[in-house]
C-alpha cells in the first residue's frame, strides 16, 4: 500500500479486515478520521457498503474511490490522476489475496462490479459495469474453474455489451437487435437461456458491432477495461440525464460521484441462484412488511430492466397480486429468514427504510446494496410517524424526513396510476392536482359549460376579470406567464390545479380550437391538466384524491407543537376559510376585499359605481355593494368563530375591474344602460400606463373616501350582529404616516357612529421601501404590520410579477438568480427591507405584532427566514397551511 502519509488516501475499503484489528477500525483507518465515512465522501452506495461491513454482514469484499476523485478528474481536465490509478491497482493486489481470484489471470479469475455512487441517490442516472475483467482468456478460465462454460460465456456476452454501449457510445439498440436475431434463428423460446453455441454467435456479432461502429476493437486488457471504465462514471456525473436529474431534484452539481469497485458475486449460477431488490417496509402504502422481487438464475440488471417478471419476495406479496410462481419465502425460507433478519437490523442501524439490493450465488447470500427507499407521499408520512411510534425516531426527526412535496401530493388529487395517458405537451406545475374538463376560452364559454360539465379555462393569460370563470373552472391553462402569474397565485389560493407558460399551445380563436404541435383541439372537448407536473393530458382521465391519513394528522399535530410562529391563511371566501379551518389556522391573515365583487352581479354593480362620475350618485350605488359586502363579512366572521382575521381594505386599481376588449364594452354599456360615449370616456380617464405604481390601495380612499366608508360600514355593522369577532383593518400601500393619520381618522369617525363597543385593531402593509425604512415612524400609528412581499418584491426589483415570467428564467439559466424571487424571497434585497422594518418597527413599538401575507408565505425557504428574523405569523393560500406549519415547525428544529 502507498504511504499515506506521503500522498492523499483517494481509496476506502470494506467488507475485509487485513490487520485483524477490530473490523471498525480497519475499514476506516486514517481515511475515517479525515472523512468520517460519511455520504459526502463515500457517495451513498461507498457508504452503505462500509456501515454494513461494520456491522459483519455478507458483503463482497471490495473499494470506494472518494467523491473527490470525481472533482480531481474534473479538475485535470476530465483524467484519472496517474496517483488514484497507481492505488486503484495496488488495492487490486489486496483484493486477489482476499478472495483468491486473480484479476486478469487464473485458475479462478477475478470479476468486478464498477458502480456510481453520488451522495444523494440518483437511480440509474449515472453509468454501471458488471463482470469487468472478461476477456477471450478469462472467459475459457472461468468456464474451467466453475465447470460451467456457458454460465463463463454469458458473462462475457453482458460485459461486452455493458462496455460497448456504456464506454464505447453504441448505440444499445443494436446490441439487442442482434441477440434478438440470433433468438430467432435458433428458435429459443421467450424467457430462455442461450445455448453456448448461440453465445458464441452473439459475441462474435457484439464484436462486429464495436469495429463496425468505432473502427477499433474491444480492449483484451483487463486493467484498461477498468480504467476506461473509472474514467466512464466521472464522466457520467456530467451527462444531461444526470444534470437534469440534479436540476429537478436540487442536488449540487459540485458534488461528484464515488466509484464502488467489488468482486462480482453471481445470481446466474444456477437454480440455487438468484438477485434481488428488497424494502423493508411497502414503498408504496408504508406498511411494516418486507417488500420485494427476485429472479432466479438472473443478474442485476434483468430485474430492473423490465423484460422479465419477477417473483414476490414474500407469501402475502405474492397473494395480493394472485400470482402463481412461488415467492421466496416459500421457495427458499433459509434465504428468506437470513434476508429477513439482516433487513430488519439495517433498518434498525439506519433508523429508516431500507432498500436492499442481495445475490444468492449457489446458496449463499451476499448484501449488494443498502440506501434509504424511495416511497410515495402517503408512504413517507405514515414510515415517519410508525417508526416513531416505535420508539426508533423522535417527533423531531419525524419532521425534518417529511418533505413537502409529500403533503403536497397527499392535499390534491392525483391521476390514477391504473391507466394509460397520452402526454401533448409540458408547462409549468403552477398549482398542484389534477383536472379534467371541457376546455373553454371565455368566461362566457365557462358559464355556459359549467352548468353542465367539468370546465378546463384555457387563457393565454388571466386577469381578475376572470376570478369568477377561475372560480366556476376545475383547472386553469395559461400559454403565457410564470409559476406567480396571476393564474398561479389565484389558483393556489382556490385549491385548483393549475398550468402556466405552456408555450407550445395555441389558441386559435377564428376556428375556436387549441393548437398543440399538429394536433387540433376544437373547444368543449376534454382535456386534462397535471399541476402536480405540468402535464397537459389529451381527453378525461380518472383521478384519485386521498383521504387525510391518521398519520398526517399526526404529522400536523407534531408541527403545531414545534412551530414559534402561527400560520395563518390568505381566504375571503366561506368556501376557503372552511378547507384552511381543516387545516387547523390561527385564522386569516388576509382578506382581499376585492375578491367579493368578482361574481357577474356584483361586478355589474361595481361596474357601474366605478363610472358613475357624481358622487351622490356614486354613493347610491356604493350602498347596495354595502349590503352584499356586509352578508360575506358576517359568514366569515361566523365561520371564524372568534379566531382573527385581517380584513385589507380596496387594493386594485379601479381600471382593473373595467372591461377593455370592444365586444365586453359594448356588453357592458348594456348592462348598465350608459351610453358607450360616456362609458369610453370614464375608462380612459381611469386608465394607467404603470398601473401598479399608480392609483391605488390607500389612494383611492384618499380620493374616493366613500368606497373605503362603504367597506368599513359593512365591517362594523356585520360585527355587530356576530357574537365572537376579532377584527384587524390594514390599510394598503401606504407610504407616509399623514396616510395612516388621515385614513385612521375616518376609520375612528365610522367606529364611533356604527359600532362603538366592537373592539378592533388597525395595520398596514409594508409593501414599498419607503414604508419599509419609515417603520419607527409607521409603527407608533399601528397595532400590526403585514409585510405585502408580492409588491415589496416588485418595487424593490422594479419587475412585474407577471412580465418577470418572460425573462427570470433565462437569469437562473445563467447563474444571475438562485431563484425565482416571486417564489422564493430574495433575502439579500427585499428580506434586508423587511429586517429594517421589523427591528424599526419594534424599536418603536415594542408590542408590534409582524407577519406576512405574500405568496411566500408558503415557501419552505422563505419561512425559514422569517423564523429567523422572528416575525409573528404567516399568511399563505389555504392549501399551502399544511406545507407553512411543516416549514415553520422545521426551521425551529
Amino acid at each position: 500500500m502507498l504511504n499515506k502519509k506521503q500522498t492523499k488516501n483517494w481509496l476506502h475499503r470494506f467488507g475485509y479486515d487485513y490487520t485483524n484489528e477490530p473490523l471498525s477500525k480497519a475499514l476506516c483507518g486514517e481515511l475515517a478520521i479525515e472523512a468520517k465515512c460519511d455520504p459526502s465522501t463515500l457517495g451513498s452506495k461507498g457508504y452503505g457498503l462500509a456501515q454494513m461491513s461494520a456491522l459483519g454482514f455478507p458483503i463482497p469484499p471490495g473499494f470506494t474511490i472518494i467523491t473527490e476523485g470525481c472533482r480531481n478528474y474534473y479538475e485535470k481536465g476530465e483524467r484519472l490522476a496517474q496517483e488514484i490509478w497507481d492505488q486503484v491497482v495496488a488495492e487490486l493486489q489486496l483484493l486477489e489475496k482476499a478472495t483468491g481470484k486473480h484479476f486478469g489471470g487464473g485458475p479462478f479469475p477475478l470479476l468486478l462490479s464498477v458502480r456510481s455512487g453520488a451522495k444523494a441517490s440518483m437511480p440509474g442516472m449515472m453509468d454501471t459495469l458488471l463482470n469487468l475483467g472478461l476477456n477471450d482468456a478469462t472467459t475459457e478460465l472461468l468456464g474451467h474453474a466453475t465447470n460451467d462454460f456457458r454460465f463463463a460465456y454469458d458473462g462475457y456476452r453482458r460485459f461486452i455489451e455493458m462496455y460497448g454501449s456504456v464506454i464505447m457510445g453504441i448505440d444499445h439498440h443494436l446490441f439487442v437487435e442482434a441477440i434478438e436475431a440470433i433468438k430467432r434463428q435458433e428458435n429459443i423460446p421467450l424467457g430462455a437461456g442461450l445455448s453456448l453455441g448461440a453465445l458464441h454467435t452473439v459475441i462474435d456479432r457484439y464484436k462486429q458491432i464495436i469495429f463496425t461502429h468505432t473502427g477499433t476493437t474491444y480492449p483484451q486488457d483487463v486493467f484498461k477495461q477498468l480504467k476506461n471504465s473509472i474514467a466512464a462514471i466521472f464522466a457520467s456525473w456530467n451527462s444531461p440525464r444526470a444534470v437534469t436529474y440534479r436540476r429537478l431534484n436540487q442536488i449540487d452539481d459540485q458534488e461528484g460521484t464515488a466509484v464502488t469497485i467489488q468482486s462480482m458475486v453471481f445470481g446466474n449460477r444456477g437454480a440455487d441462484s438468484l438477485t434481488g431488490v428488497l424494502f423493508t417496509r411497502n414503498p408504496s402504502t408504508g406498511a411494516p412488511t418486507l417488500f420485494g422481487e427476485y429472479l432466479i438464475n438472473a443478474q442485476g440488471e434483468e430485474l430492473v430492466s423490465g423484460l422479465v417478471t419477477p417473483q414476490q419476495i414474500t407469501k402475502q406479496g405474492r397473494e395480493l397480486i394472485q400470482a402463481k410462481e412461488d415467492s421466496l419465502e416459500e421457495k427458499y425460507p433459509i434465504i428468506f429468514s437470513q434476508l429477513s433478519h439482516l433487513a430488519s437490523a439495517l433498518e434498525d442501524h439506519f433508523g429508516d427504510m431500507q432498500d436492499i439490493e442481495y445475490t444468492v450465488e449457489q446458496g449463499r447470500l451476499w448484501l449488494l446494496q443498502t440506501r434509504n427507499g424511495k416511497r410515495s407521499a402517503s408512504a413517507a408520512v405514515k414510515i415517519a410517524i410508525d417508526m416513531m411510534q416505535e420508539g426508533k425516531i423522535d417527533g423531531q426527526e419525524v419532521l425534518k424526513r417529511i418533505d413537502y412535496s409529500d403533503l403536497e401530493r397527499l392535499l390534491h388529487p392525483t391521476l390514477d396510476p391504473n391507466q394509460t395517458i397520452e402526454v401533448l405537451t409540458q408547462g409549468l406545475p403552477a398549482a398542484p392536482g389534477v383536472a379534467s374538463g371541457l376546455i373553454a376560452f371565455s368566461p362566457e364559454a365557462v358559464e355556459a359549460i359549467s352548468k353542465k360539465e367539468q370546465v378546463l379555462l384555457v387563457r393565454e393569460e388571466t386577469s381578475p376579470d376572470d376570478i369568477g370563470s377561475m372560480a366556476m373552472a376545475a383547472g386553469i391553462l395559461t400559454t403565457k406567464g410564470g409559476m406567480t402569474a396571476h393564474a398561479a397565485v389565484v389558483a393556489r389560493g382556490m385549491g385548483k390545479p393549475c398550468i402556466c407558460g405552456a408555450h407550445a399551445v395555441t389558441i386559435d380563436l377564428p376556428n375556436q380550437c387549441l393548437v398543440i404541435g399538429q394536433k387540433k383541439i376544437p373547444m368543449g372537448s376534454y382535456l386534462t391538466i397535471d399541476g402536480t407536473t405540468g402535464q397537459v393530458i389529451s381527453g378525461k382521465v380518472a383521478t384519485i384524491r386521498q383521504k387525510p391519513l391518521p398519520e398526517f394528522l399526526t404529522c400536523m399535530a407534531l408541527a403545531d407543537q414545534t412551530k414559534r410562529m402561527a400560520v395563518r391563511a390568505n381566504a375571503e371566501t366561506v368556501q376557503d376559510a372552511a378547507v384552511a379551518l381543516s387545516f387547523g389556522i390561527s385564522g386569516i391573515g388576509l382578506c382581499r376585499t376585492e375578491h367579493m365583487f368578482f361574481s357577474p352581479d356584483r361586478m355589474r354593480m361595481f361596474r357601474k359605481m366605478i363610472l358613475t362620475s357624481a358622487t351622490a350618485s356614486r354613493v347610491d350605488l356604493l350602498a347596495e355593494l354595502m349590503a352584499v359586502q356586509k352578508i360575506d363579512f358576517k359568514a366569515l366572521f361566523q365561520v371564524l368563530n372568534g379566531l382573527p382575521i385581517t380584513v385589507r381594505l380596496l387594493d386594485p386599481p379601479l381600471h382593473e375591474f373595467l372591461p377593455s376588449h370592444p365586444k365586453e364594452v359594448a356588453d357592458l354599456v348594456v348592462q348598465i344602460e350608459r351610453p358607450l360615449a360616456e362609458v369610453e370616456k370614464r375608462i380612459a380617464q381611469l386608465c394607467e400606463v404603470n398601473p401598479m405604481l399608480g392609483h391605488r390601495g390607500a389612494r383611492l380612499a384618499i380620493t374616493f373616501p366613500e368606497i373605503y366608508k362603504m367597506q368599513l360600514q359593512a365591517l362594523f355593522e356585520a360585527a355587530l350582529e356576530v357574537k365572537q369577532v376579532a377584527l384587524e383593518i390594514m390599510l394598503p400601500l401606504i407610504f407616509d404616516a399623514q396616510e395612516v393619520i388621515f385614513l385612521k381618522k375616518i376609520i375612528e369617525e365610522l367606529h364611533q357612529k356604527i359600532a362603538p363597543q366592537i373592539q378592533y385593531k388597525v395595520g398596514i402593509m409594508i409593501e414599498l421601501p419607503r414604508a419599509a425604512l419609515q417603520a419607527a415612524t409607521l409603527a407608533p400609528l399601528v397595532d400590526f404590520f403585514s409585510i405585502g412581499t408580492n409588491d415589496l418584491t416588485q418595487t424593490t426589483l422594479g419587475i412585474s410579477r407577471d412580465d418577470g415570467a418572460k425573462f427570470l428564467d433565462v437569469y437562473r439559466a445563467k447563474g444571475l438568480l438562485k431563484a425565482d424571487p416571486f417564489v422564493t424571497l430574495d433575502q439579500e434585497g427585499v428580506g434586508a427591507l423587511i429586517q429594517i422594518a421589523v427591528t424599526r418597527g419594534r424599536s418603536a413599538h415594542p408590542n408590534l405584532k409582524i407577519g406576512i401575507c405574500g405568496e411566500h408565505g408558503g415557501d419552505p425557504s422563505s419561512i425559514q427566514f422569517f423564523e429567523s428574523i422572528g416575525l409573528d405569523y404567516i399568511s399563505c393560500s389555504p392549501y399551502r397551511v399544511p406545507i407553512a406549519k411543516l416549514a415553520a415547525a422545521k426551521a425551529r428544529v
